[in-house]
């Protein structure tokens, strides 16, 4: 496994100009080499950029952002890429300050904080000028960020600008039509049931979009601990208002969410697991849920058959794995 590298001496080494790039392999004349954070941001810098972008995405399946450190392989393709790609909003918290370093020696752009105006985002509860970073939880959200791809691919390649827009003209239609079918599988949903647990508070905006009441075991980062009181809490949560499904998350361990289902079940109500969600990470690389379409559709699909709404099981296109 490779290992992380000591923050300050990479930050020294960068100041410094001693951290050069690793030569990169060869590729078409005037192909962009973008380096992307997350798979989300991959995926539309892959599918806005078409072959004018070859990209790199530092966090696979099932990584979680709020605690990724880099790696040497990481600073090396970011040292040697043309622009890198980021969330921002506190995300990727252990990269921020490498990040704030290497933008004096190219762009490195924060797609969602530039993006999305601040008054469509949600305050963080503890920290002030901070926000929820999830907002690619909700398609209309999103497409904010994937038109602000278009024009910052479009900044760094004027000679590619037109067809930038174009292919994301075309995305950003694609994610209206699964915007739509989210808002009509999660609409089924008895009003009642509208109550989503999960392993960390990460649909906060999905919650605020389709009217549901969200209650995650621990906060909006990974970082923060779920305490016994926490776990209690829901707990009684679980059994007072008879909740019957909650959810694990593909990047999270699933420890505390096993915990509520054993705490609930020793008091006499039993609780199933409704399903795996994909919160800060899309599935597998090659599959559908491996792209974002897939992973949103994915998990409007599970939530809205778990908890007594109406959804196809292969999803608004029948590609879901559980089709198969």
């Amino acid at each position: 496994m490779e290992h992380t590298i000591d923050r300050r001496t990479l930050l020294a080494g960068l100041a410094a100009g001693l951290l050069l790039p690793i030569p990169a392999p060869a590729r078409a004349a005037g192909v962009l080499d973008i380096v992307a954070t997350t798979p989300m941001i991959a995926d539309a810098v892959r599918v806005v950029g078409g072959d004018r972008v070859e990209v790199t995405a530092l966090m696979g399946e099932g990584v979680d952002p709020h605690t990724y450190r880099q790696t040497r392989s990481d600073i090396a393709a970011m040292v040697g890429a043309d622009a890198v790609f980021w969330h921002g909003l506190y995300l990727e918290a252990q990269l921020e300050e490498f990040l704030a370093t290497l933008a004096s020696r190219k762009p490195v752009i924060a797609v969602a904080a530039t993006h999305v105006p601040a008054e469509r985002l949600i305050a963080h509860p503890d920290y002030d000028g901070r926000y929820d970073p999830h907002v690619w939880m909700v398609p209309r959200l999103w497409s904010l960020v994937v038109g602000g791809i278009a024009e910052e691919l479009a900044v760094l390649d004027p000679d590619g600008a037109d067809g930038y827009r174009a292919r994301a003209a075309a995305y950003l239609a694609e994610i209206e039509r699964l915007a739509v079918y989210a808002e009509g599988v999660l609409g089924s949903v008895p009003e009642e049931n509208r109550v989503l647990v999960t392993a960390h508070d990460a649909f906060g905006y999905f919650g605020r979009a389709y009217g549901f009441e969200v209650m995650g075991i621990q906060g909006l980062s990974t970082e923060s601990e779920a305490g016994l009181a926490r776990i209690e809490e829901l707990v009684d949560v679980l059994v007072e208002r008879r909740i019957g499904a909650i959810f694990v998350e593909s990047s999270v361990s699933d420890r505390n969410v096993l915990a509520l289902v054993e705490g609930a079940a020793s008091r006499g109500h039993p609780v199933a697991i409704g399903g795996q969600l994909y919160s800060d990470s899309m599935g597998a690389p090659g599959t559908f849920e491996g792209t974002y379409i897939g992973m949103i559709d994915h998990n409007a699909t599970t939530i809205a058959r778990a908890l007594g709404g109406s959804a196809p099981p292969g999803g608004s296109t029948g590609r879901l794995a559980s089709a198969n």
